[in-house]
């Protein structure tokens, strides 16, 4: 029963100067909501990376040309010619734990289709691409081993080059002309969105791999090989495994660097994670001063209302009031803006990462902990703050409150 007065008493003392209340709990609400807001921009963010990664394909090993690191001027990516058709043939028939590989190779043309064109990429692939990467046929077939063999002039499209090229239109069956030459439409990819660097992965034309060497780009070289590894646990054993491969076929001897480099894309993402739940942190962090000064006013407001109620108190504890029921009470009041102002700082920081992930362009992910955490370090920010106040009130010696004007 004397918990629910003081309660009833705390609120009726809050009531009673609502504006002042209002400013006291400002600095809670901000701080709630601005912790929710910039911790939903920071999962965000790593939401993104993640699935833009995924997206590239699970358990995925690319292997390109070139050392990883190289001392003065670096080729232009795809441009040296150190990987050949048979050293992905190799890695796929010799080395286990593997799933699919598939080598690639591609250039940038004009695509044409009657008086509508669009420059995009035009990527040479095997069909074990569309495994590696993830791909899903929302139209048609994709490439085929006869494709392959036979060099024919087919393509797949991503549904950005669709749009700009046939509009509403299906595109599977009609014939477009790449770099001039004509090739047939045989399949449609459903849309995969933009990669986490921005890159639209839609905006994309898939040819036979032979084609796109022998008829459009006159090499013998690819450019990469895409590795989608059986299991995780295996990345770094078959990592190893190709790296060793790939120097006794290109006859390099111990001392010599690789003409070759290999990315684990698991690696990316474990690395991109702890980035991006660095980011997070700081940003919650920065975001939980506001908390702290939110605190601060309480005190502040706090020790004004024990001033403005010295003879109040005063009147209580000579009516037997006790230092624990003066306590209570001015604790509890410290308390409830703590709790009022959380309850609507988690409202405040909802809606602010909503309108931010509208009008930023990019997404916003809220989880429930960091309400629990922001909301429960409110009421304990009420709560600490509260104790100074509460026991400089709860000190008071009854006849000299009295006395007080």
């Amino acid at each position: 029963m004397l918990f629910s007065e003081s309660f009833r008493m705390a609120l009726t003392s809050l009531m009673a100067n609502k504006l002042r209340s209002l400013l006291t709990m400002l600095g809670i609400i901000i701080g709630v909501g601005a912790v929710i807001a910039m911790v939903s921009v920071g999962m965000g963010v790593k939401s993104n990376v993640q699935s833009s990664i995924a997206s590239l394909g699970s358990n995925m090993l690319i292997v390109s040309p070139g050392a990883a690191n190289r001392g003065g001027p670096r080729s232009a990516a795809g441009s040296m010619q150190t990987l050949k058709y048979d050293d992905a043939l190799a890695i796929k028939d010799k080395i286990k734990n593997i799933d699919y590989v598939s080598p690639t190779v591609n250039g940038s043309y004009q695509v044409v289709n009657g008086n509508l064109n669009w420059k995009t990429t035009v990527q040479g692939v095997t069909p074990e691409f569309m495994a590696v990467r993830s791909l899903v046929i929302g139209s048609g077939s994709f490439i085929s081993e006869d494709d392959m063999e036979k060099r024919r002039r087919v393509a797949v499209i991503g549904s950005t080059v669709a749009e700009n090229l046939f509009e509403k239109d299906n595109p599977v069956g009609h014939n477009i002309r790449i770099n001039n030459q004509p090739f047939k439409i045989i399949g449609l990819v459903e849309s995969k969105g933009q990669s986490s660097m921005g890159q639209d992965q839609d905006d994309m034309v898939y040819i036979p791999l032979t084609t796109a060497q022998e008829r459009m780009l006159g090499i013998t070289y690819i450019q990469s090989v895409n590795i989608q590894v059986t299991s995780q646990d295996k990345m770094d054993q078959v990592q190893e495994e190709i790296e060793t491969l790939l120097r006794q076929r290109h006859r390099l001897t111990a001392g010599k660097e690789d003409d070759f480099h290999v990315r684990n894309l698991t690696s990316l993402m474990e690395t991109m994670s702890q980035t991006t739940s660095m980011i997070t942190l700081l940003l919650g962090s920065i975001a939980g001063i506001s908390l702290i000064v939110g605190g601060i006013g309480i005190m502040n407001i706090m020790m004004v209302s024990v001033t403005e109620r010295t003879r109040e108190i005063g009147i209580r504890k000579a009516l037997g009031a006790t230092f624990q029921n003066i306590m209570m009470q001015f604790l509890i009041e410290s308390v409830v803006i703590g709790v009022i102002g959380g309850l609507i700082g988690i409202a405040f920081g909802c809606a602010a990462s909503g309108i931010i992930a509208e009008f930023g362009g990019f997404n916003t992910v809220i989880t429930l902990f960091p309400i629990l955490l922001s909301f429960t370090f409110s009421v304990g920010i009420g709560l600490f703050f509260g104790i100074y106040p509460a026991r400089k009130a709860a000190k008071l010696d009854p006849i000299e409150a009295l006395r007080y004007e």
